[in-house]
Formats: structure tokens, C-alpha cells, sequence
């Protein structure tokens, strides 16, 4: 999961910069389709959190990352910029790590 976060967004530092962006604003410039498949990867993480025993709330707090992340990266130019800088991905792998933390300090 963290792997693929990282590869839809954090893969590739700006030059001159400590800033990090993935694929996901990269495949967001293909209108409808990059932003759907940026999506379906992203629901791995989701899906692959729910295996691993997470709670409900938290794949709903993940789900809505996922659904921000879609919809501000659909808007024609500025999803590109949008994406680069909501790094849904990143934030779902910490949600799912702090979650699976927590059960297991119960």
C-alpha cells in the first residue's frame, strides 16, 4: 500500500525543491480517464486496508479522501495542481497504519 502511495504521490521530487508529486496529477491530464484510473488505484489502498481489518470509520474518512481527490482532480487545469498538492494516497496509508496501531494496542 505504502508503495503505491508513493508512486501516485510522492515519486518524483520537483527539481530545486523538497516538494514531491506522483503520477496522479500526471494521469489526471488525460480528461475523464486519467482521473478514473488515479481513482481505482487509489481504492486498492482502501480495499486492502479493509482486508487488513481497519474500522469502518476510518475507510469512510479514507473513502472521502479518495472522492475529493477524484472530483478536484476532474476540473479542467487546476485538478492537475490539485492533485499535486492533496496527497489522498499518503494520507490513506497513515490513516490505515494509525488504525491497525490502535486495534492492536487494544
Amino acid at each position: 500500500m505504502a508503495a503505491v502511495a508513493t508512486l501516485l504521490d510522492e515519486s518524483v521530487e520537483i527539481p530545486g525543491t523538497d516538494y514531491r508529486v506522483g503520477i496522479d496529477p500526471l494521469l489526471g491530464v488525460v480528461p475523464g480517464a486519467g482521473d478514473a484510473v488515479a481513482a481505482g488505484v487509489s481504492l486498492y489502498i482502501v480495499l486492502e486496508s479493509a482486508r487488513l481489518g481497519v474500522s469502518y470509520g476510518t475507510l469512510l474518512a479514507m473513502l472521502a479522501n479518495v472522492s475529493v481527490d477524484a472530483v478536484g482532480g476532474s476540473v479542467p487545469v487546476l485538478g492537475a495542481l490539485f492533485d499535486a498538492v492533496w496527497k489522498a494516497n499518503k494520507w490513506n496509508v497513515e490513516l490505515a497504519v494509525e488504525d491497525l496501531a490502535g486495534a492492536t494496542e487494544r
